[in-house]
């Protein structure tokens, strides 16, 4: 493991005053799943009424987002992040297989071994392409409380492209689809360093956080299979958003993100059926961590809390319906 891009170094970005806040450790654990051994990051409160699971995106991993964990460790959630196939700490046999299709099924068979013995409210958290992550395993299993998302980018809508390549926008990407498509078995094994094939350097607006996801071997900085990218540019919907009602679904929106700005995910997010409510998050980066953005996020992190840790408080509300409201 790298002793420069650990959590403290990713935490040590927040502003000043989050900092303290942020003082929750990581309780490293292990998930045998299928023939890999999963790395999950903890924080253990069986007092806690409500638990967050936290799921990275392309170039992340637990360490990575290790900031937002502790924030909301601090709000009183049990948290519980896992290093997703090909990141992290996670160890998997053959990382020139690994598909998009793999995370679905990990993480969706991860929330239920989580949820089989444990009755406590679940709010299932994304963060950039981990919010689509979410919503599938979300709209699989049927056991998440509360969506939090941070994006909503659906390959097949043009809109999106740009940010799914770094080699001139939609275009682009418009004429190597056909190409990636017909990736076989042995180009889609073939492992090239992230940054070539997508824009990293708008991961982060804070200068040294986006030093820190370039240079980390176990995300930003390291390498993705061809076979995962195209298995991800034709990834079929897991439910279309006009048939998912449940559960409700909280987009907080960085503002200022330069890599997939609030209009990539506006058009998907408003076709859900289930209560919505839309939250941006002003000054903020791609990866949150600048006020007030930040600040909003602990602010609606807190009020999913409440209600679902206490939902005799708001009697009028439907049961489940969180803090999400229809636009």
């Amino acid at each position: 493991m790298s002793t420069t891009h650990g959590h403290a170094q990713y935490v040590a970005c927040l502003p000043k005053p989050w900092r303290q806040q942020a003082r929750a450790e990581p309780e490293s654990t292990w998930w045998r799943w299928r023939d890999a051994s999963i790395h999950i990051a903890r924080v253990r409160n069986p007092a806690a009424r409500v638990r967050m699971v936290i799921l990275h995106g392309g170039g992340g991993h637990a360490d990575a987002l290790w900031p937002l964990a502790a924030l909301a460790a601090a709000l009183g959630y049990e948290v519980l992040m896992p290093d997703l196939p090909g990141y992290g700490r996670s160890e998997f046999p053959d990382l020139g297989r690994v598909r998009y299709q793999d995370w679905v099924d990990c993480v969706s068979e991860l929330l239920r071994a989580e949820t089989a013995d444990d009755p406590r409210p679940l709010v299932l958290a994304g963060a950039s392409m981990g919010g689509m992550l979410a919503y599938a395993a979300a709209a699989r299993t049927g056991v998440v409380s509360h969506l939090l998302v941070t994006c909503l980018l659906d390959p097949a809508d043009a809109v999106t492209w740009p940010a799914l390549n770094r080699w001139g926008g939609a275009t682009t990407l418009r004429l190597l689809r056909p190409l990636l498509r017909r990736v076989g078995p042995r180009l889609g094994r073939w492992r090239v360093p992230l940054r070539w094939l997508v824009p990293m350097d708008k991961i982060a607006n804070q200068p040294e956080l986006a030093r820190l996801c370039l240079t980390d071997p176990r995300g930003g900085g390291g390498r993705i299979a061809l076979g995962f990218l195209s298995s991800y540019l034709f990834s079929e919907l897991e439910r279309p958003p006009e048939a998912f009602q449940a559960p409700p679904v909280t987009l907080v929106h960085p503002g200022d993100d330069r890599w997939t700005p609030p209009a990539m995910s506006l058009g998907f997010f408003g076709r859900i059926a289930a209560p919505t409510r839309y939250v941006l998050l002003e000054n903020a980066g791609h990866f949150p961590v600048e006020d007030p953005g930040l600040q909003t996020l602990v602010n609606v992190m807190a009020e999913i809390h409440g209600v679902l840790a206490h939902p005799e408080l708001l009697p009028s509300a439907p049961r489940g319906c969180g803090v999400a409201s229809k636009a």
